[in-house]
């Protein structure tokens, strides 16, 4: 049964006016749920314009301009300064949340050994979607790609932008690391899986969970469907896997795409190519080429990342715990 004295604030990053409609339809998924958050807060990038075109719009949400680095992780520990729930969601700012979104999250953060829990992101593709496209590759688009269980498990890291995390683990171990999080168009990632991780390294007892029922629709433009963006984006994930690695080791930052790489991927390879030989589909050649091409793109990009000698993102000095700085102390992101 839900605790319903929780309160969960939940948190939109937005940095552009191309998205406006959709930022427009992310809050309005949220007034429609069956479990309303405390407060709403949107945090504009380095925008001048969209900061005063979402202030006059969003009259009853908490509309501010992100203080901290330009990117998406600066982005979001500049709304945590200010949260005051018990529970911190996050939602993109071109996605929908199904009406029970919420609540299905804050009933699986009850237990006292859930860190977080995240949901799954479904694909809604604003053109066709591509015969290529292999579903184990949706993480490209900011989708589930693993197979969707019956009931929460335990997983290593939810999905950013489809996640609710108890303000405990920021008060604790800092914010989201600036520099390896999406700055705009560059398709970066990881500050979620590294952010887990150096949880579960805090708290090794704990744990975060997937709940396979709590939904949001995920809106993928014609671009973000094409073959360049996909090849963009696995190298820029390599990349982002190798400076996560640096920061956590790799055995718990490589965990999870070790079983993905040496059975997800091969699978896929093998569905792709019977789909071809055996349901007359041509496109399974093209979706196991897809994957394999895939694979050696991120391979590719961590490989780069790992050999490349450059300054890591910049962490709080406070230190000994290398914990990233929300940008004005601890006692800022506390109830």
């Amino acid at each position: 049964m839900i605790i319903t004295t929780m309160l969960i604030a939940v948190i939109i990053c937005a940095y552009t006016e191309e998205r406006w409609d959709d930022l427009v339809a992310a809050v309005a998924s949220l007034r429609r749920q069956t479990l309303l958050p405390s407060e709403i807060i949107i945090v504009i990038d380095h925008n001048k314009q969209l900061f005063e075109r979402a202030r006059a719009q969003f009259a009853d949400a908490t509309v501010v301009e992100n203080k901290a680095a330009r990117g998406l992780s600066g982005a979001r520990n500049t709304g945590l300064e200010i949260a005051r729930g018990d529970l911190i969601a996050f939602l993109d700012d071109d996605a929908e949340a199904a009406p029970d979104w919420l609540e299905r999250l804050c009933d699986c953060s009850t237990d006292p050994k859930v860190l977080g829990v995240g949901g799954t992101v479904v694909p809604r593709w604003l053109g066709k979607r591509p015969n290529w496209f292999p579903s184990e590759f949706y993480w490209v688009v900011g989708c589930t790609y693993q197979h969707i269980p019956d009931q929460p498990i335990v997983v290593r890291n939810p999905y950013g932008g489809c996640t609710c995390i108890k303000q405990e683990v920021f008060q604790t171990i800092g914010g989201f690391r600036e520099g390896i999080g999406r700055i705009g168009t560059v398709p970066m990632g990881g500050e979620e899986t590294e952010l887990s991780i150096r949880a579960t390294q805090h708290w090794p007892e704990k744990v975060f969970l997937y709940e396979p029922r709590a939904l949001i629709y995920h809106r993928i433009p014609a671009q973000r469907a094409r073959w360049h963006y996909f090849l963009s984006r696995c190298y820029a994930e390599g990349i982002s896997k190798a400076t996560i690695t640096k920061f956590v080791g790799a055995k718990d930052s490589l965990s999870s795409e070790r079983a993905y790489t040496t059975q997800m991927l091969p699978r896929g390879v093998c569905k792709g190519i019977t789909d071809a030989l055996l349901r007359r589909d041509p496109s399974g050649f093209l979706r196991a080429g897809a994957i394999i091409a895939g694979l050696v793109t991120t391979t590719a990009g961590y490989v780069k990342g790992s050999l490349k000698r450059q300054p890591l993102p910049t962490a709080s000095p406070a230190a000994n715990q290398d914990k990233p700085s929300l940008g004005v102390g601890k006692g800022n992101v506390s109830r």
